[in-house]
């Protein structure tokens, strides 16, 4: 017989993990600027996420987002999916250590930028690698600017969120998460 505490720890990753997709499905009928700009909302149940599991969990989550992603837009075994991979891990694992390193000294705000800056790193660091060569750090200056503006409003979005809903304080927060904060 499985502990309570379990099926219900996996019952709520899920619900997260089904979050980051209906998120991913909205984002993916907004018209984009640019073909590989993105707002990024399937990040934000990752931010809120990252108060309430532990490393394993969000990598766990992460995986679910970039594959669940991949099957919604079609592009599970292209290239782009390994840009999604990429700055999806990235992201996360940034957040993760912010997160956990500075507790109550970063707003949700300040770890959701520290995502959106590793995810784009990683995308021109791929980008450079495998396709474009130097050439991508011509844009590079239009992708960085891009994630700090999404990066900003995701993270205030989601502090506002979390600091009005009452859904999000009865859950159990990760004790070495710190608290969250605008």
């Amino acid at each position: 017989m499985q502990n309570p505490d379990t099926i219900n720890r996996r019952n709520l990753i899920a619900f997260f993990a089904s979050l980051c997709l209906f998120l991913s499905a909205v984002e993916y009928v907004i018209p984009k600027p640019l073909p590989f700009m993105r707002l990024g909302l399937a990040n934000m149940p990752l931010v809120l996420a990252l108060y309430v599991f532990g490393a394993k969990e969000i990598l766990l989550l992460v995986l679910l987002k970039i594959l669940g992603q991949g099957f919604i837009t079609g592009t599970l075994f292209s290239y782009i999916f390994l840009f999604s991979a990429a700055g999806s891990f990235a992201s996360a694992a940034a957040m993760l250590v912010l997160q956990r390193s500075a507790k109550r000294q970063v707003s949700c705000v300040g770890v959701s930028l520290a995502g959106a800056f590793a995810n784009t790193a990683a995308q021109i660091a791929l980008s450079n690698f495998l396709l474009f060569g130097k050439a991508v750090l011509y844009i590079a200056p239009v992708l960085l600017i891009s994630g700090f503006v999404t990066g900003l409003c995701l993270g205030l979005i989601t502090g506002i969120f979390a600091a009005r809903s009452r859904w999000f304080a009865l859950l159990p927060k990760n004790a070495s998460a710190g608290s969250l904060y605008l």
